[in-house]
């Protein structure tokens, strides 16, 4: 695991998740998105190829994390995906073993695991992975993801106060603030929180958002907070 930086601001990192088309990349970067999500799993209505995300990260400045999300991959599917499009890090969205993030780490590649309050694995499988970060959410939905559901995020406080955790699941413009204020987390994920159609993202609500989720700063009490997303600076090149 890498040592992430601590940043001196007082709110949560946030990635938009599910892009797919290079521009709208760019507006995210553009109103302050620390990061940005490409899904690489069939069912989902956000699956991108290669050349579609590669052209997304591409969109992209150095100063914005690209992540690769997967779901029960092999590691020479993920990393040559991680190499064509230029990844930073990797958002491991199944049942991945810590063997595998423990491989993604060792060649250079920054993780991201997601752990489910209703499902396996579960937050108290964190210490298996030692991840740069945990992606956590209920897991009640048809496929891997939020589902656009909302759910308990408070039950995911403990857990934060613990590890570097990224909050997931339902959040969008008008709720965002509440779940930061019930799970106090490092960084947001939302995806259809801010979409007009699956995989099309709102300008409007991308920046309602980022709004909103800088507007919880008084509930940090001036914290410092450790950065969750690397750079894509920080990027392995094919």
């Amino acid at each position: 695991m890498t040592e992430a930086p601590a940043i001196s601001r007082p709110y949560p990192q946030v990635k938009i998740c599910g892009l797919t088309h290079p521009h709208e990349a760019a507006q995210c970067a553009d109103q302050g998105a620390d990061a940005i999500g490409l899904v690489f799993f069939p069912k989902s209505p956000r699956h991108v190829n290669r050349e579609q995300a590669s052209a997304v990260v591409a969109a992209v400045p150095d100063t914005v994390a690209a992540v690769g999300v997967f779901v029960n991959a092999g590691f020479d599917f993920i990393m040559t995906r991680v190499e064509h499009c230029g990844f930073s890090m990797v958002q491991l969205h199944g049942q991945e073993s810590a063997d595998l993030a423990a491989r993604l780490t060792a060649e250079g590649v920054g993780v991201i695991k997601a752990l489910f309050a209703d499902d396996r694995p579960g937050l108290e499988d964190a210490t298996e992975y030692k991840a740069d970060g945990y992606l956590v959410e209920c897991a009640k939905g048809p496929l891997p993801g939020g589902n656009a559901m909302a759910w308990d995020w408070r039950a995911a406080r403990d857990f934060g106060y613990r590890h570097p955790l990224v909050l997931a699941g339902g959040l969008s413009p008008d709720n965002v603030a509440d779940a930061i204020g019930a799970g106090l987390p490092a960084a947001v994920d939302v995806s259809s929180g801010v979409e007009k159609l699956p995989g099309r993202k709102d300008p409007g609500k991308v920046s309602r958002l980022i709004a909103a989720v800088r507007g919880t700063a008084d509930q940090y009490a001036a914290k410092m907070i450790k950065a969750v997303f690397h750079p894509k600076g920080s990027r392995i090149h094919a």
